[in-house]
């Protein structure tokens, strides 16, 4: 019997008895004293089960409920408040407006049924219209296979390597590859994947919509450091990673200044109002591909004032736009 089992086995009979002896409790766990006790102390002190011995009636007991305990709600070795459920179901709701695939709904629905259940017809019709509020508009999102995407987070938790195909969008090549999972990460509603790859010997970024097969290793992951991860996709403006590191100097009209001046576009950005009410950007990029993109989004409203190329290739792409509507 795993640990769980334990837990969901020592409550079932708490609550079924009045008292339980420990000599009860040992025999029906299957589990040795000093066990036994880590499990009592576990629910009583990380999970707020109010378990008393008493010394009198020779066994352990649910003690009466304190009307002032924050933790009045129940569910199998938790206690939560109403408030701590309201929250969870909204984030249920977020969790279901950002993951259009399902992938990672299916695994939260059960906790919500039973949440739903703890709140009763008259909280449970508070959370359904909290969760009515909370609306989230995807723009660009592609979906994920769910089977490629619980493979890969096995493969990053059990920290084993993936076979893969992969498909590469900027020429359409498809290449198979091992690759060592690093991290998921969740980018403009979309969702990509930082591993090492063994064919090009180096850290890359995988878009998970891109992988066309996947198949699991049994070969343990080659190990990256969190610095290592930092030092090559942190440096670079959004997704795209690599190369030495230049610094952009964006200059946006008043207009737009008052948006852009309450956005991030990089941890490591920098930003000042002129006297004319126009906003300076400053930010650091290692490749353009991305950034020119948010740039020609404001129109005349956005001003690159270098570096040189950074300038230049916006002004190309400027002229070769010119040529197909003039």
């Amino acid at each position: 019997m795993d640990r769980t089992e334990r837990l969901y086995k020592i409550n079932e009979l708490l609550h079924a008895h009045k008292v339980v002896s420990f000599a009860t409790l040992l025999a029906k766990v299957e589990a040795s004293r000093s066990t036994l006790k880590r499990d009592l102390n576990y629910l009583c002190d990380r999970l707020h089960n109010p378990i008393a011995h008493s010394r009198d009636l020779g066994g352990y007991q649910l003690a009466a409920p304190d009307p002032a305990n924050k933790h009045p709600h129940e569910l199998p070795g938790l206690w939560f408040s109403p408030t701590e459920i309201h929250a969870l179901l909204t984030m249920q709701q977020l969790v279901a407006g950002l993951d259009a695939g399902g992938v990672l709904t299916a695994h939260i629905t059960p906790l919500m049924e039973r949440l739903n259940a703890l709140l009763g017809p008259e909280g449970n019709a508070e959370a359904t219209q909290l969760r009515q509020r909370v609306h989230i508009i995807r723009l660009a999102q592609r979906s994920v296979r769910p089977r490629h995407f619980e493979q890969v987070a096995t493969a990053l938790a059990q920290r084993k390597r993936l076979h893969i195909a992969y498909t590469a969008r900027g020429n359409g090549h498809t290449t198979e590859r091992d690759i060592s999972p690093q991290r998921l990460v969740h980018y403009r509603d979309n969702w990509y994947l930082d591993a090492w790859c063994h064919q090009r010997q180096g850290l890359r970024n995988f878009a998970l919509d891109a992988i066309t097969k996947l198949e699991p290793l049994n070969q343990p992951t080659r190990e990256v450091s969190a610095a290592q991860l930092s030092t090559t996709f942190g440096p670079g403006y959004g997704i795209f990673s690599g190369g030495a590191v230049r610094w952009a100097r964006l200059r946006f009209s008043p207009e737009r200044a008052r948006w852009v001046a309450q956005e991030q576009w990089h941890p490591e950005q920098s930003g000042k109002f002129e006297s004319d009410g126009s906003y300076l950007l400053r930010l650091p990029y290692t490749d353009h591909r991305e950034l020119i993109m948010d740039i020609l989004k404001h129109g005349t409203h956005c001003e690159v004032l270098g570096p040189p190329s950074l300038r230049r290739v916006v002004g190309d792409e400027l002229k070769r736009m010119v040529v197909k509507y003039f």
